[in-house]
């Protein structure tokens, strides 16, 4: 599968790590979700997968199109905008720190394309 980035910036915004630790820190509270946002924050490479195999790692359901938040990314992307790669976290399951709403979207607008993902692995 080619890497397609038609819909996808290289870097994550600013605003991705602390949204990712304060997700982090209800999982595995201040500290390690801190170490955690660090992580992704200064990891450069990025590994892609298809939109389908991030929902089924992590779990989570597909959010519609109606969603508020994925009306919004899909609405930049027939825009031409560009969205943030997506925060992760190895393990069982997998968890999205940042970017739930960016692979729905994705999953929407094709569910083989890649996404572009920071990951690191839990400490415990």
């Amino acid at each position: 599968m080619a890497k397609k980035r038609e819909h996808w910036k290289v870097e994550p915004e600013d605003q991705d790590f602390p949204a990712a630790r304060t997700y982090l820190s209800l999982l595995v509270g201040p500290a390690e979700a801190a170490r955690l946002a660090d992580a992704l924050a200064h990891e450069q490479t990025l590994a892609y997968y298809a939109a389908k195999d991030l929902l089924r790692a992590s779990g989570l359901p597909l959010l519609s199109e109606d969603d508020v938040e994925v009306r919004n990314d899909l609405g930049k992307i027939k825009k031409g905008q560009k969205l943030s790669p997506v925060l992760l976290v190895y393990g069982e399951p997998l968890w999205v720190a940042d970017g739930y709403h960016r692979i729905c979207t994705s999953y929407h607008v094709n569910e083989k394309v890649l996404v572009p993902c920071r990951i690191v692995a839990r400490t415990s």
